[in-house]
């Protein structure tokens, strides 16, 4: 499955959005339970199998939600697994092992809602660049819509009930996805960090929780959901967000004015390796698009498109090169084959 959708680029890459130098992405969650079921933490095969139920029904009966692709865990095999993960349309954990899950691909990739996780529904909006408004609202017309069939677990007190206790409340996690060279190579990076730590939000790599930085990618999101509204936390992250592409700003002007020759030998190392290396290692390739996408944001490449760093950055990734052509690889072979789509992208592009 899924091969057509590794040779379309994600909506979220467009490289459109707002601040979109320096913002990839932004993504709004929403946590949901079914009212009077156990959470699928505690439940048993019965009831998780129920709620899939439920939600294909939901499926069935909406107009909406009829647009989109529906399948469940049986369907999906360890590779395309990862390849939704790199997709960013699921969680690294969702579909290990358990088959009492399904997921939801509305149209364009812009929500994905993945069907017993830690609660019974995550509903996740993406949208390129700088936009939690839009995330946000895109989010909640799912959120409608499922809500005409589907009865949710909520408090008048603490408001919707999660699996975990830092879910409750709005039930609402909002993140970016946000590319910061110019403060790695200032070493400003930990700072920067602390200070989002200690305004309340919190940082994770390239996956979210649990994954490594990569590429200079950092994920920055929300941690309190209980006590605050959905615009509240919006309010937040826009005015931190704001502050940090304020600051690698500062950081890639201090990198020109203290150290232009180098910077500029850095960026065109890094173009000049992709197009013409023969062995790319996914580590590799992201660090040298991290370069090169740098080197676009200061107009020092400005001959390659935002949206095709983008693609070759998502192309790149393990899973979705197997998809892109169609076989499976092991790494050896991928890291030739990665090259060998770098330069054919690079070439096409001149």
């Amino acid at each position: 499955m899924f091969e057509e959708m590794a040779k379309s680029p994600a909506a979220w890459l467009s490289g459109k959005g707002e601040e979109a130098l320096v913002v990839l992405s932004t993504r709004v969650r929403l946590a949901r339970n079914v009212a009077g079921c156990r959470f699928p933490t505690s439940a048993d095969t019965a009831t998780k199998e129920r709620i899939v139920g439920y939600f294909d029904s939901a499926v069935g009966r909406s107009e909406i939600l009829g647009e989109g692709t529906y399948v469940t865990a049986q369907e999906v095999n360890d590779l395309d697994r990862d390849f939704l993960v790199e997709r960013h349309l699921i969680s690294p954990a969702f579909l290990n092992g358990d088959i009492s899950k399904a997921l939801y691909i509305s149209p364009a990739e812009r929500v994905s809602i993945m069907v017993n996780e830690e609660d019974h529904l995550r509903i996740q909006s993406l949208t390129a660049g700088f936009d939690p408004q839009g995330a946000l609202e895109q989010a909640m017309r799912y959120d409608t819509e499922i809500g005409k069939f589907l009865e949710f677990d909520y408090d008048p007190d603490f408001g919707y009930m999660t699996a975990c206790p830092t879910n409750a409340g709005t039930g609402m996690r909002a993140s970016v996805l946000i590319h910061l060279p110019g403060l790695v190579l200032t070493r400003d990076i930990e700072k920067v960090i602390s200070r989002i730590t200690h305004s309340g939000l919190i940082v994770r790599g390239f996956y979210g929780e649990g994954s490594d930085v990569l590429g200079n990618l950092f994920q920055v999101s929300n941690q309190n959901t209980l006590g605050i509204s959905e615009g509240e936390i919006l309010h937040q992250i826009t005015r931190v967000v704001r502050e940090i592409i304020e600051a690698e700003a500062a950081a890639r002007q201090q990198l020109m004015d203290e150290a232009a020759d180098m910077i500029e030998d850095k960026i065109w190392r890094a173009y000049g390796i992709l197009k013409y290396a023969r062995v790319l290692t996914s580590e590799e390739v992201m660090n040298l698009l991290s370069a090169v996408r740098l080197g676009h944001a200061m107009k020092i490449i400005d001959f390659l498109s935002i949206a095709l760093i983008n693609e070759m950055l998502l192309l790149s990734q393990p899973a979705h090169l197997q998809k892109y052509f169609g076989q499976e690889m092991d790494p050896n072979r991928r890291d030739f084959v990665r090259a060998q789509l770098v330069r054919e992208k690079l070439r096409n592009s001149d």
